[in-house]
């Protein structure tokens, strides 16, 4: 299997095992499903913290309001007494305003944030340094514990408004926010390769030979973006063991210039011809004008 080093930029994004086979447009398919599949896990396991300590998201006209405000427009959740958690609600206010401040009692938050820590170590970016190849399997087992872990806790489910459910249910509206510009829609995917982008029609092989033993970094990105950064031509790990490396010599040539210091020659009392001047009345000469 070729494993591919899957990086955006400089950062690691995953591993991933392909053939010297496959197709670059299946390639950038498979690729691009697992990148954004990833991003929505990390968005789910952002919000779900927030479920825990604050229940479910109020509607869209409701939040940021306060109470009073809530009180003369006669708005009114109607969402608050279906989406009740088990074992029943705790009230902790929201500040924010986004949820209604009904959450799970301590055993239902435990459930979830304990789940959240398991998704996020199926998909995250230390599985590079592990030396794991993360699969889309991987990521949807990811999700199905979000999903899980949600309805344990919310079984009559979670409102169509809340964010989460509209993760899950692919109903995410991403325009305007940070996160929007980290997913890269398959369309536009490019993968890059040695500053070459691989392009559509070709096969991985006709860029790396057909050595199933092969271990590549490829960047992927949007279209129109250029050319991504060149890798250095040792890793930021190679880098370090060199400096130690060139810095512990450094250190041994020190001791061993300690070692070899002749300076002692240079002293009166090594001086083999001091006794035969000293007879000849040759000691303290000094020259100069007086």
């Amino acid at each position: 299997m070729v494993q591919l080093h899957v990086k955006r930029g400089d950062e690691s994004q995953f591993l991933f095992n392909t053939t010297v086979d496959v197709s670059i447009q299946a390639l950038i398919q498979q690729v691009t499903e697992i990148y954004n599949s990833r991003l929505k896990v990390d968005r789910i396991c952002s919000e779900i913290p927030e479920l825990a300590d604050h229940g479910v998201a109020l509607p869209p006209n409701m939040q940021g309001l306060t109470e009073d405000q809530i009180t003369d427009l006669k708005l009114k959740d109607e969402w608050e007494e279906q989406c009740i958690p088990s074992g029943g609600a705790e009230f902790k206010k929201d500040e924010i305003g986004r949820r209604n401040g009904r959450a799970p009692n301590e055993k239902m938050k435990n459930v979830l944030k304990k789940t959240v820590e398991e998704a996020k170590a199926l998909v995250s970016k230390k599985q590079v340094q592990a030396n794991v190849c993360v699969t889309m399997d991987m990521v949807k087992e990811a999700l199905d514990q979000l999903r899980g872990a949600v309805m344990i806790v919310y079984p009559m489910g979670l409102p169509p408004h809340d964010p989460i459910r509209m993760e899950f249910e692919n109903q995410e509206d991403l325009s305007g926010t940070q996160a929007s510009l980290q997913v890269i829609p398959e369309e536009e995917a490019q993968l890059w390769w040695a500053s070459k982008e691989m392009q559509h029609g070709k096969k991985l092989q006709d860029y790396i030979g057909k050595n199933e033993k092969t271990k590549i970094v490829v960047k992927i990105q949007k279209r129109g973006q250029g050319a991504p950064a060149r890798e250095p031509l040792v890793s930021e790990e190679e880098q370090k063991q060199m400096m130690l490396h060139y810095y512990r010599r450094q250190e041994e040539l020190k001791k061993l210039d300690d070692a070899d210091d002749n300076s002692y020659l240079q002293s009166e009392w090594s001086d083999r011809q001091a006794l035969k001047r000293q007879f000849q009345g040759l000691t303290n000469i000094k020259w100069g004008p007086r």
